[in-house]
Order: structure tokens, then sequence, then C-alpha cells
């Protein structure tokens, strides 16, 4: 889903730089004579990549901190975002830029930023578009389904062959995926943001 999203969120900026939506009326790949946007990614980790790799293809210069489009593909596994940007870093921008937070699932690392939906998937802050979408990706329900499909579904075999408690004994992906059980919670880091003891996964399993 990191991958679709980061992707994603390349072309719900573009989109959104458009003038009949609000942007200040940037081709973010420019044309011949005229300069390709700058689009800024925060995080290099599955969003940030596929967002370059979007960003890139559509001419984009992926540089500066002074954007038209800036992307927020910052995660920390089973935990809040860093708000990594401030309300006055957002006031600085220019008049009709565009911010996507794709962290906008762990709480956004925008400070700005708040939820949004596909059906209203926009807000204004000092000028400067903001796109909150929370799961950016059901927007694209049908590559979604089966990229999901095609990632979890030896997990799922698995399971149903083994039981949950032998399948995560036998695979750390799982295992590192586990984050309830038995009326525990088992990742450290969401034990922290909820306020919850942590319990280690083994000492669940036995």
């Amino acid at each position: 889903m990191s991958e679709v999203a980061g992707r994603m969120a390349v072309q719900a900026g573009a989109a959104h730089l458009e003038k009949s939506k609000g942007g200040m009326g940037v081709l973010l790949g420019g044309v011949p004579g005229v300069p390709a946007g700058h689009v800024v990614i925060l995080g290099a980790g599955v969003v940030g990549n596929h967002a370059l790799q979007m960003a890139v293809g559509l001419g984009a210069r992926v540089t500066v901190l002074d954007a038209e489009l800036v992307i927020g593909g910052v995660l920390i596994p089973g935990a809040a975002a860093l708000k990594l940007v401030t309300r006055q870093m957002i006031a600085s921008m220019k008049a009709g830029a565009v911010v996507v937070d794709v962290a906008i699932d762990q709480g956004g690392c925008f400070e700005t930023s708040h939820a949004t939906t596909h059906a209203d998937p926009t807000f204004v802050v000092d000028g400067v578009m903001h796109y909150c979408v929370a799961n950016m990706p059901g927007a694209v329900a049908r590559t979604s389904t089966f990229a999901l499909n095609s990632a979890t579904l030896a997990h799922a075999v698995a399971l149903a062959n083994k039981g949950w408690q032998q399948a995560i004994r036998d695979n750390p992906h799982l295992k590192a995926g586990l984050n309830v059980a038995l009326g525990q919670v088992t990742h450290e880091a969401v034990a922290q943001a909820l306020g919850h003891a942590y319990v280690p996964a083994e000492r669940v399993l036995g």
C-alpha cells in the first residue's frame, strides 16, 4: 500500500496544482522553455522512493524545500508520524503550492494537516493547498486489492494451514506485524503511542 500511496501522492499533487482545483496553475513536468515544478519528498522509505520515481518520470525537479509540491512520506512503523513541517514553514511557501501528506494515516507529518476524504480531499492553510486523504490507495481500489492480495496471500495460506500462533512462530515477518494478541499489545511502538504496556510476542505465543 505504501508503494501505491507514494505513486499516487505525485499524481494527486500534480492534479491539484491545476488552477481549477485551487493550485497555482503549474504543470509539474513543465514544457520546453518553462521550468518544471519543484517537488520535495520527506522520507526515503517505500513511499518516498515510489514518489521519487513518479516525480522524476513526470520531469519534475525533486530537490528544494521552496517547492510547488511537497510530499510527506515519513513512516515510523506502528507509531505516530513526526511533525517535520511546521505551520511557519507552510506559511513561507508560495501561494497556491500543494502539500500531500501520505503520512496522514499515522497523524500526518505536517503541523497543519488533518485527515480528509476522497469526496472532500483538500483544504487551504496560509494559501497552501493540503491534500491529506486517509487511505489514499482506496481511490484505485482495483489496483490496491490486487497488490494487497499478491503481497499477503502466502501469509493467509500459512495462517490457514498452521493456525495463527505456529504461523507467527515460523515467520519473522508475520511476527513483526503482530500488534495485539490475547489482550496484550505486542508491538512496542503501538504500545508507546497508545500508552499501554508492551508485552513481547514471545511471551504471548508461549
